[in-house]
């Protein structure tokens, strides 16, 4: 298996193009915009179509075209973009539209900077746009896991017709590391909901209104029943040193790659420290952490926010064992000694 040199930027689209993506709208912003660079030379090379749109706006309302004719489609931005996709990210959601939208995750609010955060938690898990929808977030901590999910994402988003975020923080986007390339692996289901422009596809509507309220409710219903099957099915996440972890530290994106070197640390300190990182946060692992709640003696989440995943984990928790928060903010990312430093705290 060949391996390549790549920026996180370039790793998700060379994935995307590997699972069948031909198409990516888009506009450019800081730290994402190498994604649309890199989709503009390897979607046309794969044989598909590169649009920049003329706003993000617009480029949203590309993707749900596409999706509606059943292509593999794609977009990418960060905060300030994503909030100006929110309405077309609802419409898709709505109608059922597979597509994956690619969210690097800068400091806020407002225009904020270019460092790298994880301020966006609430706007993608939670559903930053209007109504009752949920989106599937994969949240790597590699430029491998960019380029590997950047694969799977479409086959998620084909599964369940239905948005797939990939949310990394500006570091994973911008860093560099070696990424393993494999070859295409395209599944892709037959479309027969698609709007094609042939007479096969005529009677295929696609639309998110429902202007009937019995037939809005049995719709939502409908897809309540689908992200509770997600929920079940699609959990993904990784633990190290929990079997007798006396604190267990919860991390996602770069952030727990830090904190997997503190526990290194500290466990070489004679801490009794472990590490749980949700590779989803839709569907949040919470069963996972309720069970880790029976075995250990507390928790320390890390976060580059205000404290945005320590709800769910205090959701998870409930309440049965101390929860911890260390964060920085504005662009910073937390050192291993900050993070040592407060286990050590927290354990006197």
């Amino acid at each position: 298996m060949a391996k390549q040199f790549l920026k996180g930027n370039e790793a998700v689209v060379k994935g995307a193009v590997l699972a069948g993506c031909k198409a990516y709208y888009g506009y450019p912003i800081t730290p994402a915009s190498e994604i649309a660079e890199a989709a503009s030379k390897y979607v046309p090379d794969a044989g598909g179509t590169f649009l920049q749109a003329e706003s993000e706006i617009a480029a949203i309302n590309m993707v749900y075209g596409a999706a509606s004719s059943g292509v593999r489609v794609m977009t990418a931005s960060s905060g300030p973009g994503i909030s100006l996709k929110t309405e077309g990210i609802s419409y898709c959601a709505g109608a059922e539209l597979p597509c994956v939208i690619v969210s690097i995750v800068r400091g806020g609010p407002g225009l904020g900077n270019i460092g790298p955060e994880q301020s966006d938690y609430n706007q993608i898990v939670k559903g930053g746009g209007h109504g009752n929808y949920k989106a599937i977030v994969l949240s790597p901590n590699s430029v491998q896991e960019m380029f590997d999910f950047g694969k799977i994402s479409f086959e998620l988003a084909d599964k369940y017709r239905n948005p797939v975020f990939i949310m990394a923080d500006g570091f994973t986007g911008q860093m560099m590391e070696p990424v393993e390339i494999g070859q295409p692996s395209i599944n892709e289901p037959e479309k027969n909901w698609a709007v094609r422009g042939t007479e096969e596809t005529s009677d295929n509507l696609v639309t998110s209104i429902q202007l009937d309220h019995d037939d809005l409710e049995a719709h939502n219903e409908k897809l309540q029943k689908k992200y509770s099957i997600m929920e079940e099915e699609e959990v993904r996440y990784e633990g190290l040193h929990l079997t007798d972890a006396d604190i267990v530290l919860i991390a996602f994106g770069i952030a727990s790659r830090v904190v997997q070197s503190a526990v290194e640390r500290l466990r070489n300190e004679g801490i009794k420290a472990g590490m749980f990182r949700p590779k989803t946060l839709f569907p949040f692992p919470k069963k996972q952490i309720e069970d880790l709640a029976d075995k250990t003696e507390q928790f320390l989440v890390v976060e580059m926010n205000n404290g945005q995943m320590l709800d769910d984990v205090k959701l998870a928790v409930e309440g049965r064992k101390p929860v911890h928060f260390h964060n920085r903010m504005g662009g910073n990312v937390p050192s291993i000694n900050e993070v040592r430093e407060k286990v050590l705290k927290i354990m006197r």
